[in-house]
C-alpha cells in the first residue's frame, strides 16, 4: 500500500481503472452473462453497477489525493506574511504530500528571510534616527543657540524702535530651538536609555497630554519582568506610534496606556475613545508596528475597543537580559 501511495496520481488512476476493467472482463469471461442484441434490463443493471463502481473508486481516489492540494490552494490564496506560522498538515506521502511539505518549507524560509530583512531595515532606521537626532542637536541646535546669543546682544544695543522687532525674532528662534530639541528627543529616546522603559512611557504620555490636550490614563503593573533592550525599544516605538495615531487620526480625548504581565510575557495596551478604524485599510504606521512586533516574536492586534474607539494590544514573550 505504501508503494502504491508513493506513485504519481496519474499512474494510480490508471492502475485502479485497469484493475476495474480487468475484474469486469474476467467476470464476463467466466460467467454465463451475455449481452443481447437488444439490451435487457438485467444486463443494463450489471453495466450500470460496473460503471458506478468505476466512478466511485475514481472519486474516492481523487478526493483523497487532491484534498491536500485543495487545502494548499486555499492557504496560498489566504496566506499573510504578517501572521507567521500558517502551515498545512504534512501527513501522508506521494506527490501532493511532497508539494505540501515543500510549500511549508518555503513559508518557513520566507518568514526567516522576512524577519532577518525587517530586523536589518529597522536597525538601519534606528541608526538613521540616531544620526539625524545627533545632527539636529549638534548642528541645528547649536546654530540656533548662537543665533539666540547674537540676538540677545543685538537687543541690548539696539534702539527701542528696533529692539521690539528683534525680541520677536528672538522668540521665534527660541521656539524653533525648542521644536528642534523636541524632534531630536522623539527620534532618539534618550530617556529610555537613561531612565528605563516605564519612565520613557510616562514621558510619552506627558508629551501627548501637553501638546494635544488628550488625557492619558496610565497603568503600569508592579513587578514586571526584566526585558531585553530590543524588546523595550519595540514596546516604546509601538506605544509612541499608537499614541500619535490616537491624537492625530482618532479625534480621541482620552487614551489608556498600560503595561502588565500576561502569562509568561508582558502586554502593552493603548486604547482610545476616538472614532475607531472603520473600514479604512491599515496604514504604514500599523504595518510598522506589526513588523516591529515580529522582530521579538510578539503578537500585535489592532481592533475596535469595547464602547467605541480603537485598541492596540502588543503581547511579547519575556526573554532574559543578556
Amino acid at each position: 500500500m505504501n508503494s502504491f501511495s508513493r506513485l504519481p496520481l496519474y499512474w494510480r488512476v490508471c492502475l485502479i481503472n485497469g484493475m476495474v476493467f480487468v475484474v469486469g472482463t474476467a467476470a464476463l469471461a467466466i460467467s454465463p452473462a451475455t449481452v443481447s442484441p437488444r439490451v435487457l434490463v438485467s444486463e443494463a443493471v450489471v453495466l450500470t453497477i460496473g460503471l458506478s463502481v468505476i466512478l466511485v473508486l475514481n472519486s474516492l481516489l481523487l478526493r483523497t489525493s487532491l484534498a491536500p492540494l485543495d487545502r494548499l490552494i486555499r492557504l496560498m490564496e489566504s496566506v499573510d506574511m504578517r501572521h507567521p506560522g500558517q502551515r498545512l498538515p504534512e501527513a501522508g506521502s506521494g506527490a501532493v504530500s511532497h508539494l505540501v511539505r515543500s510549500f511549508n518549507a518555503m513559508l518557513e524560509r520566507l518568514e526567516t528571510e522576512r524577519g532577518r530583512s525587517n530586523a536589518m531595515a529597522l536597525a538601519a532606521k534606528e541608526a538613521e534616527r540616531h544620526r539625524i537626532a545627533q545632527e539636529l542637536h549638534d548642528e541645528v541646535g547649536q546654530g540656533l543657540t548662537v543665533v539666540l546669543l547674537g540676538l540677545k546682544r543685538a537687543v541690548d544695543r539696539a534702539p527701542d524702535e528696533i529692539a521690539e522687532e528683534l525680541r520677536l525674532v528672538q522668540e521665534t528662534a527660541r521656539s524653533s530651538l525648542d521644536e528642534v530639541r523636541d524632534v531630536a528627543r522623539r527620534l532618539r529616546p534618550g530617556v529610555l536609555e537613561d531612565l528605563g522603559l516605564l519612565s520613557a512611557l510616562s514621558a510619552l504620555a506627558t508629551d501627548l497630554s501637553t501638546h494635544s490636550g488628550v488625557h492619558v490614563r496610565r497603568g503600569f503593573a508592579p513587578g514586571l519582568p526584566g526585558l531585553t533592550p530590543e524588546t523595550e525599544l519595540v514596546i516604546y516605538r509601538v506605544a509612541q506610534e499608537a499614541l500619535t495615531n490616537a491624537a492625530r487620526h482618532a479625534n480621541a480625548d482620552t487614551v489608556e496606556l498600560s503595561l502588565s504581565k500576561q502569562g509568561d510575557g508582558v502586554a502593552l495596551l493603548v486604547a482610545d475613545n476616538g472614532r475607531g478604524l472603520g473600514s479604512r485599510p491599515e496604514g504604514a504606521g500599523i504595518r510598522g508596528m506589526r513588523e516591529r512586533a515580529l522582530l521579538v516574536d510578539g503578537e500585535l492586534n489592532v481592533g475596535p475597543r469595547i464602547g467605541g474607539g480603537t485598541e492596540v494590544r502588543l503581547v511579547l514573550p519575556v526573554r532574559a537580559k543578556p
